[in-house]
């Protein structure tokens, strides 16, 4: 199988950490050029990533991709040991998702102050700040999010949690994992993790070449390779 996965995207990130803490070396991960040509509904309708490749077909949106490597793989899931935690495991992981990802993903369109729209900026982030709140009512007070075993829980929160730290101040907001006391404990712990820190080692590889400008040139390179080898 093969992941078509970015360093920075903290939904392929996500699946990267699970596939770790499952201990699955028979995924290769992948960013082709297709991807930066606008082909990526080629492979998947949907032209987001991560999508996961099998012999039978495509599975794009990281939750599915999540619950598909479960499936596949019921021996070595992460989905919490009672039916009590794996519910929470999910509610979790959902606010991972949808309000704080989510919700920053959209904000990311309102990073140039010059050209920034409050309104918009006070809206989504104010749906961040309602789940990092939730978050604060639901994480546990322990090692890991759910339970005293990493779960897919935490695979959704790392993501998460790195881009609160590292996105919001940039558009003007103090990082709300500040303002909490089991949210801020738990990201202090879970960056000591070794799973969660090589996740967190190349989501910050991706942000430095963001920054930077070498991503801008990776993806000028590969695009000029690939119209290169089709005029070939």
């Amino acid at each position: 199988m093969k992941l078509i996965s970015a360093d920075l995207s903290p939904y392929s990130a996500k699946i990267r950490m699970q596939i770790y803490a499952m201990g699955l070396t028979d995924i290769e991960f992948d960013l082709p050029a297709s991807v930066f040509l606008g082909k990526l509904v080629d492979i998947s309708p949907l032209g987001r990533i991560p999508v996961l490749q099998t012999d039978n077909g495509t599975i794009p949106e990281s939750e599915v991709i999540a619950e598909y490597l479960d499936d596949l793989y019921p021996e070595q899931a992460i989905v919490g040991k009672t039916p009590e935690q794996r519910a929470e495991v999910r509610v979790i992981s959902r606010i991972a998702d949808i309000y704080l990802m989510n919700n920053i993903f959209m904000a990311l369109s309102q990073l140039d102050p010059n050209s920034r729209v409050d309104a918009v900026v006070d809206l989504l982030l104010g749906h961040v700040v309602r789940g990092i709140v939730a978050l604060e009512k639901h994480i546990s007070n322990g090692e890991f999010a759910v339970g005293d075993t990493l779960t897919r829980a935490d695979c959704s929160l790392v993501p998460a949690l790195f881009m609160c730290e590292h996105t919001l101040p940039r558009l003007g907001m103090d990082n709300p994992i500040l303002a909490t006391q089991k949210v801020s404990a738990y990201w202090q712990k879970i960056q000591t993790n070794e799973l969660a820190a090589k996740v967190i080692a190349e989501m910050t590889r991706g942000m430095i070449a963001r920054l930077n400008g070498s991503e801008k040139k990776m993806i000028e390179q590969a695009i000029a390779a690939a119209k290169a080898e089709q005029t070939s």
